[in-house]
């Protein structure tokens, strides 16, 4: 067998060798990775400090300071996905985790559509992540606001793009050049991110001004304007809570470039997720408990960042606002990173247009180059096309999130499906959910499909909040994750399922 890295192999590397090898490949890519960097790039693609801060403004504008609520309600929906995805990692820890999942679970239409679906998200992801330094970079100094005064909205769409395009060609060429320099940078910054995220749940700790119960029931009245009362007005701030929780599963889909995979991703999926969880809920609360007026305007405007620098001040305020700006920039290093690693998959399945290509790995850097560049371009179109959109933050934001919903559907429907056939077979002495397996796998299936109506469901405040109303735009979800499901599978179905396999140069060496 055809190990694709010099040197001696320990067990370990040789068990996720055979991984690969049993998935049809050789292995190809460099394992440098430790228990330390899968964790990091699972935790830094959640980025605590990315989400709540990009978003709090959002939650607290539709539900009030009760939209706190929608955090362990996200939490407990996602978990049973990665619940799923730990069993999925443990016996296939591989590059392109879901499409390698939804291939093995549902078939290879199931998996192709997966894949495209998620290569697709991450790629609208990457855009919306990086537009986050416009919340942040302004609020600390007003020079960081290139394009106009910041007083229009136009203006901060357009800077908003600016500051994105910059972060998304840093990004580029940090994953062009291998994925060492890739896992040291996201390393050092989620440890930063770490450090920050706790010490910013003491501060806030320390100028504590009410209890827990005022803010937990505080609504603003916001559920009279909706048929289903407060509910109605919760399910729309509930977006603040799932942009947060996702992409966990790009533990796993590092796979191939991890020491011990099927055993250190699932750890690292359930890590990063729960991790997530206790400090950005922490970090939520005790903001909306230390701000000094809750009924401040700023909370739907300023956000986060807001009650940081009116809270702590502006010098200790700034300090974890530089915070955020490391948080996001590993962010959308982890989101590219596994961006790239699902592109690499699907094409030496030869899936995509031009697989030989997208599937080289430079001998140099051992990793794929061209689908860094290909995804960091395709970030900047999607960001210099919305540059005139005031409502670029919550649009791209949605359709992103969605679609990452659906993808995870395309795993764990099939999987469910293989439970009630009595076919799925977790790796044995890794992890396993045994009994638990069939109502986890259920509540993931209930979880995604009720998330993802949620997220789509045609609401003006999200979809067509500023200008003239107009029904293409209330339905932009639906239209757009519809064109891009249909159109792509179509495009498969006639042309690429006929030239589907695995390309020769990475097919694994016959026993």
């Amino acid at each position: 067998m055809s190990t694709g890295a010099t040197g001696p192999q320990g067990h370990d590397e040789v068990q996720g060798d055979d991984s690969i090898a049993e998935m049809g490949y050789r292995p190809e890519l460099k394992r440098t990775l430790g228990n330390f960097h899968t964790f990091a790039a699972g935790i830094s693609y959640i980025s605590i400090l990315t989400g709540t801060f990009q978003l709090f403004y959002f939650g607290v504008t539709f539900g009030g300071p009760a939209y706190w609520w929608s955090w362990p309600m996200v939490f407990a929906g996602q978990l049973m996905v990665a619940l799923c995805f730990c069993e999925l990692a443990a016996r296939y820890p591989v590059a392109g985790s879901v499409y390698n999942w939804a291939k093995k679970m549902g078939g290879p239409h199931v998996g192709w559509l997966g894949g495209w679906m998620m290569t697709t998200a991450t790629m609208v992801t990457l855009s919306a992540v990086a537009l986050a330094y416009q919340i942040t970079l302004p609020q600390i100094d007003a020079w960081f606001q290139f394009v106009g005064d910041g007083s229009t909205p136009t203006d901060v769409a357009a800077n908003a793009v600016l500051l994105g395009t910059v972060l998304i060609v840093f990004s580029t060429l940090v994953n062009a050049f291998g994925v060492q320099l890739m896992a040291r940078i996201n390393s050092a910054g989620v440890f930063i991110e770490l450090i920050a995220a706790v010490a910013l749940i003491i501060f806030l700790a320390a100028h504590i001004t009410r209890g827990p119960s005022t803010v937990l029931t505080d609504t603003y009245g916001l559920g009279a304007g909706h048929s289903l009362g407060y509910f109605g007005a919760f399910l729309t701030a509930s977006l603040a809570s799932a942009y947060v929780m996702y992409g966990f599963d790009t533990a796993s889909s590092l796979g191939e470039e991890s020491h011990d995979p099927s055993r250190n991703a699932p750890r690292a999926i359930l890590r990063a997720l729960i991790a997530s969880f206790v400090i950005g809920g922490l970090i939520l609360l005790f903001a909306l408990m230390a701000v000094p007026d809750l009924q401040a305007e700023e909370l739907s405007t300023g956000g986060l960042q807001y009650v940081v620098l009116v809270t702590l001040g502006s010098t200790i305020g700034d300090i974890f606002l530089w915070c955020v700006v490391v948080a996001i920039t590993v962010c959308v290093l982890a989101v590219h990173a596994a961006g790239i690693r699902l592109m690499f998959a699907m094409a030496r399945d030869n899936n995509l247009p031009a697989g030989s290509v997208l599937a080289k790995v430079s001998p140099r850097f051992r990793t794929p180059v061209i689908p860094a560049v290909l995804i960091g371009v395709v970030g900047v179109v999607i960001l210099l096309i919305n540059i005139n959109q005031p409502q670029i933050f919550s649009v791209i934001t949605s359709i992103a999130i969605i679609m990452i919903y659906v993808a995870y559907l395309m795993v764990t429907v099939p999987m469910l499906l293989q439970r009630l056939r009595g076919t799925w077979q977790p790796q044995e002495g890794r992890f396993s959910l045994g009994r638990f397996g069939l109502p986890v796998n259920i509540l993931a299936v209930l979880w995604g499909v009720a998330m993802s109506l949620n997220l789509a469901w045609p609401r003006a405040e999200v979809y067509n909040a500023t200008g003239p109303q107009h029904w293409y735009l209330r339905w932009g979800a639906f239209l757009f994750i519809g064109i891009v499901a249909v159109g792509g599978f179509a495009y498969y179905w006639f042309v690429q399922r006929h030239r589907t396999g695995v390309l020769a140069e990475h097919r694994a060496d016959a026993p």
